[in-house]
């Protein structure tokens, strides 16, 4: 059953993709430095959110949307379709670490990725589903390594992943020669523990800016989530 999601600008039409609309995938679009112009890749698109998110976010810069689940790629060309950028989204069905091997090195101004999560547990019975949510295609350590072909010399990713993945993909980074410059720490509320992280990475080593995010406040939206958030959600 295909759902539809209205933000300020544009529509989501999910058409049965492996992973619904998602909090964390509007923090992501939301929070992520992007580069008003050039190449920037989304890695796993889904049903498109990011990449219209990123379109919306910026000025001339062309969107690759690459993806691997043939039902997300028919939803994400139909919502890019309709969409006020369409001329600047492209949808790819193909295998991440497949589409690299056309491409040249270090020449994506940019990178965001929603990644699957879960390197072990239960999975999914629904074969779509369990690709989204779990690295057997695609792990953090090839994820890492696709970023570092693929970005130029000051090209950044940005990425979110529950608290132990990422801060896991945080202390890998280095090895592949990426180091975080930002990282914002999720919470749900001012007494839970981080939910997840929000990561940007570059292949320059810098000092780590650190944020914290509370989602709600006194059981209302935070004046911070509502900042961060307000150009997409229509309530906001």
């Amino acid at each position: 059953m295909s759902r539809s999601f209205n933000f300020k600008q544009f529509t989501i039409n999910d058409h049965g993709c492996g992973m619904p609309i998602s909090t964390d995938g509007v923090l992501l679009g939301a929070w992520a430095d992007l580069p008003q112009q050039g190449h920037i890749v989304d890695i796993g698109t889904g049903s498109g959110l990011l990449a219209l998110m990123t379109a919306q976010r910026t000025l001339t810069t062309t969107i690759t949307a690459i993806e691997l689940d043939s039902t997300a790629v028919t939803a994400a060309t139909a919502n890019f379709a309709l969409s006020p950028w369409s001329s600047r989204l492209q949808c790819i069905e193909d295998d991440i670490t497949q589409w690299c091997q056309h491409i040249p090195p270090a020449t994506i101004n940019s990178i965001i990725c929603n990644p699957p999560y879960f390197n072990a547990g239960q999975q999914a019975q629904q074969q779509h589903r369990a690709t989204a949510r779990h690295t057997d295609n695609l792990s953090h350590q090839q994820l890492l390594e696709t970023i570092r072909y693929l970005l130029t010399p000051t090209g950044n990713a940005n990425i979110i992943l529950p608290a132990y993945e990422g801060q896991q993909l945080i202390t890998q980074a280095p090895t592949y020669g990426l180091y975080c410059r930002r990282r914002c720490d999720v919470h749900t509320t001012e007494h839970k523990p981080v939910m997840r992280i929000l990561i940007e990475l570059t292949k320059n080593c810098s000092i780590t800016k650190q944020q914290q995010l509370f989602i709600h406040t006194k059981n209302t939206y935070s004046s911070d989530f509502i900042r961060l958030t307000k150009d997409f959600y229509l309530k906001m």
